[in-house]
């Protein structure tokens, strides 16, 4: 009887190989083991936000500092960081032109609610990267989208949203369903949750427009909200012409549609948006836009724009529920006109996407030399390795190609060879910052990683 395998390679070999990462982990960490390894006095489950306990690794390392693209830890290790925050530091740590915006605007103040000649920079910069021009200016995507989402009611009148199955959005209630067998549901794992959220949004797959058109019919929906490339899940490439049948039906069926780029921004200085020629009502950016400083921006056009305002001249004083006491603070606008100016350039992301591709192209040599039965995505600066055979057309698709202790296994064989990738999926950043040596090194200790999980065996048919 064949043992039983995982992205093809035995369990018992993927679960023996991610014991031997483990001891060699808490060999290279002591201080950390010190430091955090039972948990950090003072918070819940020992970490201040619960998805520190995500990563691979036995209990999460002590940055110590970071520069550029690499990291260091309280145990004198240093990484070359392909993390980057889960994309929040995706133009690498603290460039120059944002920490002197951060420096000189500490010493004016961080916070009063009002403008500063930033902000006048800040929404001419907007307009002219984006293409759209009526910008507000949230603290995370999810305070945009949840605000993106309640305007698209206001001026449709309509009461549901559409998502795409495998979607992420931050954390707007309104997202967290999906599809089991054909029906809406909400997704497992909700802490607290007293609504069905079905009532308040409908699911389709990515890429099936006869099932989009299908639900946008029955009129009721205010607003589809999508990544332009499913990024959550393993990642999942919009089929040729899908966007293009996505803007005809909501246009025909009077729905809005929201591009959220927080992600897919890897693809560009005006994001995928402005590479593929999209045309949305409403527009997300979150995470990078202020080069780490907590900080998002949505837009939307003028049309938009003229019908909120009708809205808004009929409805009474009080609470519009959108908009926070520390959103626009002057803080983040600084560093957000930073990054925009002087990281965000189109020199940097050419940079960018250059060795994001050689190091596509690295991995999948790796994948045939070995014979895996794997594949890479790439979307700009952002790569993936999946552990399945693909492409993949769907979340549905995306959510099966998951091979979670496999994966598990790679990050900590990576992460102990010097190179932090994402905990999330299997996703790899390029910053500005990044080198060639880093990429080359990324893609040989992931060969070594494969080599180790296969005893190292001689190709071909390693993996068979």
């Amino acid at each position: 009887m064949q043992p039983e395998t995982l992205g093809g390679l035995p369990l018992a070999r993927i679960a023996s190989v991610f014991e031997a990462e483990r001891e060699s982990y808490v060999s290279l960490h002591p201080r950390s083991l010190e430091l955090a390894g039972h948990g950090i006095a003072g918070y819940y489950q020992g970490v201040p936000m619960h998805w520190m306990r995500d990563w691979s690794m036995p209990y999460p390392f002590v940055v110590e500092s970071a520069q550029g693209a690499v990291l260091r830890d309280v145990d004198g290790n240093e990484y070359a960081d392909f993390c980057l925050g889960d994309t929040g530091s995706m133009y690498g740590h603290s460039p120059a032109p944002v920490a002197e915006a951060i420096a000189r605007q500490s010493g004016r103040g961080l916070t009063y609610m009002l403008p500063t000649e930033d902000t006048i920079e800040v929404g001419r910069l907007l307009a002219e990267r984006f293409g759209l021009p009526r910008w507000q200016v949230a603290t995370t995507a999810t305070d945009a989208n949840r605000f993106a989402l309640r305007v698209a009611r206001a001026v449709t009148g309509r009461p549901k949203i559409l998502v795409f199955n495998g979607c992420y959005h931050g954390t707007v209630d309104e997202t967290f369903v999906r599809l089991v067998d054909g029906r809406a549901v909400n997704r497992p794992g909700l802490l607290g949750q007293v609504a069905d959220l079905t009532q308040l949004a409908r699911v389709v797959e990515f890429n099936d427009l006869p099932a989009l058109e299908a639900a946008l019919a029955h009129g009721d929906v205010a607003c589809v909200i999508a990544e332009p490339v499913m990024t959550n899940s393993c990642m999942v490439l919009p089929d040729p012409g899908f966007h293009a049948g996505l803007r005809r039906l909501t246009r025909e069926a009077g729905t809005l549609l929201l591009i959220d780029e927080t992600h897919t921004i890897s693809t560009g200085p005006g994001g995928y948006t402005r590479a593929h020629g999209l045309e949305p009502d409403l527009f997300v950016l979150g995470k990078p836009v202020a080069g780490g400083v907590p900080a998002s921006v949505w837009g939307f056009t003028e049309a938009v724009g003229e019908r909120l305002d009708a809205v808004r001249a009929q409805t009474p004083p009080g609470h519009s529920g959108m908009g926070t006491t520390l959103s626009a603070n002057a803080l983040s606008l600084a560093a957000m006109r930073a990054t925009l100016e002087h990281v965000m350039t189109p020199e940097a992301c050419a940079h960018m996407d250059s060795l994001a591709e050689r190091l596509a192209a690295g991995l999948r040599s790796v994948i045939e030399t070995y014979g895996a039965p794997w594949h890479v995505v790439r979307v700009g600066a952002r790569v993936e390795f999946i552990c399945a055979p693909g492409p993949l057309r769907n979340g549905t698709e995306a959510e099966a190609a998951h091979a979670p202790a496999l994966e598990q296994a790679l990050h900590l064989a990576l992460l102990n060879r010097g190179c932090l990738i994402a905990p999330f999926h299997n996703m790899m950043l390029v910053s500005p910052a990044t080198t060639a040596t880093q990429v080359a090194n990324l893609v040989a200790a992931f060969e070594s990683a494969v080599v180790s999980l296969a005893l190292g065996a001689p190709p071909p048919g390693l993996l068979d």
